[in-house]
């Protein structure tokens, strides 16, 4: 195979949640000539039915299909791990929530030593992204390109959770991205007229014409192109041809919390010793890449609904889908409009707390093995901390890029977070048993409402609970030892390299991960235009 070589004056790889923000941003000039390198395929035609994505989580033709290694916290199951794998990367597959996190969340990180990552100096471009009707104008945004909504039809169901909610001791809240998270809420979403509010969609289809904007899908980066310590470019296989790309000012790495460390470890930097034994040449030893693995560790809880009418599993049985169908493409609601958990609280566990530091999420149905409607009517939950403290790892296992380095997510490691988790499960359970819900014959079917103990349900925790899809920390942000990139996003010990996406975090944010990963990509764009004027 021949190597063809291009020259551009910043290379991005990957096309996700903060890769297409880079791209749409640091073309805007029409002065810097861009690549944008996506190792997926440009779309899937699941992407644009918001339901859509019980089809993509499993889905090879647009998701990488990760899985856990096997852990005592996890009862030694192979847990998935889904990612993007496309134009837009997790953003075209995730359930579409929209949740920015807490103030308390971007006060930490600049407390670790991040300087310009404070709430208040994070807050101007999260509102420069999204384009919200709601809420306060001290914290929304009017104008961005990312449509951020509230769920169009508050159900009767929905109604009867938050009144439960309530009942139990929570406020209402109308707007848990502005002034405050705590309570319970409509879920806000991306999705607007019943259309998925990706990246690819809100930031590259308005870019994807620039003539200096060059976007490859199907180009699989295989290992970053140094010059002494300097980043000059990348090697990429696409359509079976290596290619080399050079970028005459940065590469940019937005891989996401699992690709972004696969990809440094497989050019060079990493722990010196781990790279030595795969035989990879040592360019800079960097002992955090792939370190501090965080996500949120979430059991599954299960309710009968004993009322009709109330569940889609009810309102979707038989002619029912037929009805949703005509519901969605006239009305753009109902089933097929739904993002995954419409209805959400942020609670405290434990007095003395500031903020809350552990959420609830509910669905209108349950879901029976390959994402199909149960036969049952019902309600599925899940609860988990916020903030987890429990830190695991991901590093590869192979020089080949093709094959999926080793995760370790070390759940439950940290006290807290089993705490918390526990927690979590009587809280649901006291909301659930509430005159509102009670109303609706609403009866736990799994677990077993006999377990009771911490040890019992902390063993059903371990048997059955997932991650929530929020992999963070892997290239994390900072100023110790541990840190891979520095406050302006810089690899540390090489210099033309920058990494930005959900990796860098050095903490977990409060809620998905989505809405943070876009801030990300624009503070980064902010940075590395500044940085080149």
């Amino acid at each position: 195979m021949g190597i063809t070589e291009e020259v551009y004056d910043f290379i991005i790889i990957g096309a996700g949640s903060a890769g297409a923000v880079l791209a749409n941003r640091l073309s805007a000039n029409g002065r810097a000539k861009v690549l944008l390198l996506e190792a997926g395929k440009r779309s899937n035609l699941w992407t644009r039915i918001p339901i859509g994505f019980g089809r993509l989580i499993e889905n090879p033709a647009a998701n990488w299909c990760y899985s856990a290694e096997p852990e005592a916290n996890t009862n030694g199951r192979r847990m998935p791990v889904p990612r993007g794998k496309l134009l837009g990367g997790s953003s075209a597959i995730n359930g579409m929530i929209f949740v920015r996190g807490q103030a308390l969340d971007y006060d930490t990180w600049a407390q670790l030593g991040n300087r310009g990552w404070s709430y208040r100096e994070v807050l101007p471009f999260f509102q420069k992204m999204e384009n919200f009707d709601g809420g306060e104008e001290e914290y929304r945004g009017r104008s961005g390109p990312l449509k951020v909504t509230e769920i169009p039809e508050v159900e009767p169901l929905y109604q009867a959770i938050l009144d439960a909610g309530q009942q139990a001791g929570l406020p209402f809240n109308s707007d848990y991205n502005g002034a405050s998270q705590e309570g319970i809420s409509i879920s806000q979403t991306t999705i607007a007229k019943g259309r998925r509010q990706s990246t690819a969609h809100c930031y590259l289809e308005p870019a994807k014409t620039r003539t200096n904007l060059k976007i490859i899908s199907e180009a699989l980066a295989e290992r970053l192109l140094f010059e002494g310590s300097r980043c000059v470019g990348v090697s990429y296989l696409n359509k079976g041809t290596i290619h080399q790309a050079r970028a005459g000012r940065e590469v940019i790495v937005s891989a996401g919390s699992v690709k972004s460390p696969q990809l440094l470890e497989l050019s060079g930097i990493g722990q010196a010793s781990r790279l030595r034994n795969l035989g990879i040449e040592v360019v800079n030893d960097l002992a955090g890449v792939g370190e501090n693995l965080r996500d949120h560790y979430a059991p599954r809880m299960r309710w009968r609904v004993g009322a009709r009418g109330f569940t889609y599993n009810d309102k979707a049985r038989g002619l029912g889908m037929v009805r949703e169908a005509f519901k969605f493409f006239f009305k753009r609601t109902g089933l097929l409009g739904l993002p995954a958990a419409p209805v959400r609280a942020f609670f405290r566990t434990r007095e003395g707390l500031e903020t809350p530091d552990a959420c609830i999420g509910w669905f209108p149905l349950l879901v029976a093995p390959g994402y199909r409607i149960d036969d049952q009517s019902g309600i599925t939950t899940f609860t988990h901390p916020l903030r987890s403290e429990s830190v695991g790892s991901i590093h590869i296992a192979s020089d080949d890029t093709t094959v999926q380095p080793e995760i370790n997510f070390n759940f439950l490691s940290s006290p807290p977070d089993a705490e918390i988790t526990l927690s979590g499960i009587r809280m649901t359970r006291a909301i659930m048993g509430m005159p509102a819900l009670r109303q609706l014959q609403v009866q736990e079917i799994f677990p077993d409402p006999g377990l009771q103990g911490d040890d019992e349900l902390m063993a059903w925790v371990k048997q059955t609970a997932e991650t929530t899809y929020h992999p963070v920390g892997t290239c994390k942000m900072g100023s110790d030892p541990m840190a891979v990139v520095d406050e302006r996003l810089r690899v540390r010990g090489v210099t033309g390299l920058r990494v930005a996406d959900a990796s860098i975090m050095p903490t977990l944010s409060s809620g998905n991960t989505n809405a943070p990963s876009i801030m990300i990509g624009e503070k980064a764009s902010d940075m590395i235009l500044a940085d080149a004027a």
